[in-house]
């Protein structure tokens, strides 16, 4: 009953530890270690293997090793084989406190703050108090639902838009196709937490934007896909939108000379916005992995016609 770990090396020896400490008697191994596949039952891995039905012909479960599953080929996972999204509450808490800095940082002007810093000019800048910046989040799961909790305690106006419909106390909560151009109408800091899908890929693009009040702001936690990069560039240029702070990227890292990098309306950080905690991670996994065993619905469990 072989449990393989396939992913970042470090943090898989931290697992590690955490299965030996917790579940002594479940063999653990770290990818390529794999002394015999046909005993492997459990996969964690942010990209499985090419062949996985055929170099795991026992396998039981797929765990993603992050809140996302857009990296996987559904295709080369069996259909017989669940895949699971990572669950575990940390994840929540590191993207509610990434995104209420990001918020917090566009709001409060943090992008001209750094320009005029760059070429040593002491100039206020008039501050907008919360009730008057209206703060929207596409993305209604479970990240989303945790950052607009954690918002309301500043203020904001909170609205949310979501493919289906959902109901959040203190949010203006908006569903489908036909509601975005009004939820953007009312929307000055735009954040992205919508999965990576077909459907999804490049919403944040020159038509989206030019929907949103001029000089609006945008914080992506999504994925870099999510994003029109020349859209982005034309909107921060002619000032339909004001700032931007980036998460995701399309590649990761950009290359090097990407005007991203040295442009003063953009805030960029490394994938950085929420992370796995090893020990968290292992406690969710074993208990999908005895839930599993009982026959019981699985959290996090991947509906691959949705894509999440």
């Amino acid at each position: 009953m072989t449990f393989l770990y396939k992913a970042n090396p470090v943090r898989g020896a931290e697992w590690g530890r955490h299965f030996a400490a917790i579940a002594p008697d479940t063999p653990f191994h770290l990818w390529p270690d794999i002394p015999d596949p046909t005993a492997v039952r459990y996969l964690a891995t942010w990209v499985p293997p090419d062949d996985i039905a055929g170099t795991f012909p026992n396998l039981e479960l797929v765990f993603s090793v992050g809140a996302g599953v857009d990296q996987f080929d559904f295709t080369k996972v069996p259909n017989h084989v669940p895949l699971v999204r990572m669950l575990e509450p940390n994840i929540a808490e590191s993207m509610v406190e990434y995104v209420s800095l990001a918020v917090l940082a566009l709001h409060r002007d943090l992008p001209r703050f750094l320009s005029q810093q760059r070429r040593g000019i002491w100039q206020e800048i008039q501050i907008t108090t919360a009730a008057h910046r209206r703060i929207g989040v596409m993305g209604l799961g479970q990240l989303g639902q945790a950052v607009l909790g954690r918002l309301q305690a500043f203020g904001f106006p909170l609205a949310g838009w979501n493919r289906s419909a959902r109901a959040i106390d203190g949010v203006d909560c908006y569903a489908g196709a036909d509601s975005l151009p009004a939820f953007l109408a009312r929307t000055d800091i735009l954040v992205c937490l919508l999965p990576l899908t077909d459907e999804t890929r490049g919403i944040l693009d020159a038509r989206l934007f030019s929907a949103l009040p001029a000089g609006a702001m945008l914080v992506n936690v999504g994925r870099g896909g999510h994003l029109v990069q020349d859209d982005l560039l034309a909107a921060l240029a002619d000032g339909r939108l004001s700032a931007a702070m980036l998460d995701v990227a399309e590649p990761e890292p950009l290359p090097s000379g990407h005007p991203f990098w040295q442009h003063e309306k953009i805030i960029l950080t490394p994938h950085v916005a929420s992370m796995t905690h090893p020990e968290t991670a292992v406690r969710f996994v074993l208990d999908t992995i005895a839930r599993h065993r009982r026959g019981e619905a699985l959290p996090g469990l991947v509906d691959r016609t949705r894509g999440y």
